[in-house]
């Protein structure tokens, strides 16, 4: 049974989102603040629901730790903000979160959000399984499947799981013109009405960390992945 970490200050959102999500079939741990939340953090939890504004340490600060920790980073984010708060959802998306959703929210909604990762992870585990010792070079990018390692230049490059799967992803389908609803279907495992600035924020993160322009961006579209000798 998947284990997720439920961490919320505010009790009565903190039992609601618990109540659904095991009702979804999901063993389910708490935490009340972000230090609580740390200790709690182990290669046993599946996914974290991460409120954003915590006390003792924030929910940016906890998502900075598990993305820099060779434990924790695999583990997939999905964080709560409260409504207005553009800027923070950005810099959590590019502190490593996998997804955000705003409060209020429908648990239904998270639910749905929550199977959608698992089921991703599961397919992405399956596919690895047909590639396992696949290593895709193009360019300068080395992609090492079974170890989940990017080396670019010959250096390796930390990509949070999203990042990698993101990457893999366009690479695989290089010279393709792939649209944001698609990468959001493909990448995040559901379909997305609206806002698709989850997927920009981690194609700006990968450009970043590689320093390159590999991936361009096809106005009014998306992108799509260019061999660059």
């Amino acid at each position: 049974m998947d284990k997720i970490l439920v961490v919320e200050d505010e009790k009565n959102i903190r039992e609601l989102i618990k109540f659904n999500v095991e009702n979804a079939g999901y063993e389910v741990e708490t935490a009340a603040d972000g230090k609580e939340a740390m200790a709690k953090l182990s290669e046993e939890i599946d996914l974290v629901v991460l409120d954003l504004m915590l006390p003792e340490i924030d929910g940016m600060e906890v998502c900075r730790r598990m993305r820099s920790s060779e434990e924790l980073r695999q583990i997939p984010i999905i964080m709560l903000t409260a409504k207005g708060e553009e800027v923070e959802r950005i810099l959590g998306l590019e502190m490593g979160a996998d997804d955000y959703m705003t409060k209020p929210f429908s648990p239904r909604e998270l639910v749905a959000r929550i199977k959608a990762i698992f089921r991703r992870i599961k397919e992405y585990r399956a596919d690895d399984e047909k590639i396992k010792d696949e290593i895709i070079e193009v360019g300068k990018i080395k992609i090492d499947i079974s170890r989940h390692e990017v080396i670019y230049e010959g250096q390796k490059i930390i990509l949070t799981p999203k990042e990698f799967e993101l990457l893999r992803y366009l690479i695989i389908n290089q010279g393709r013109v792939l649209s944001r609803d698609l990468l959001l279907e493909k990448i995040w495992g559901y379909e997305y009405a609206g806002d698709t600035r989850t997927v920009d924020v981690h194609i700006r993160r990968i450009r970043k960390k590689l320093n390159s322009d590999y991936i361009a961006t096809v106005r009014g579209v998306g992108y799509k992945f260019v061999k660059m000798e």
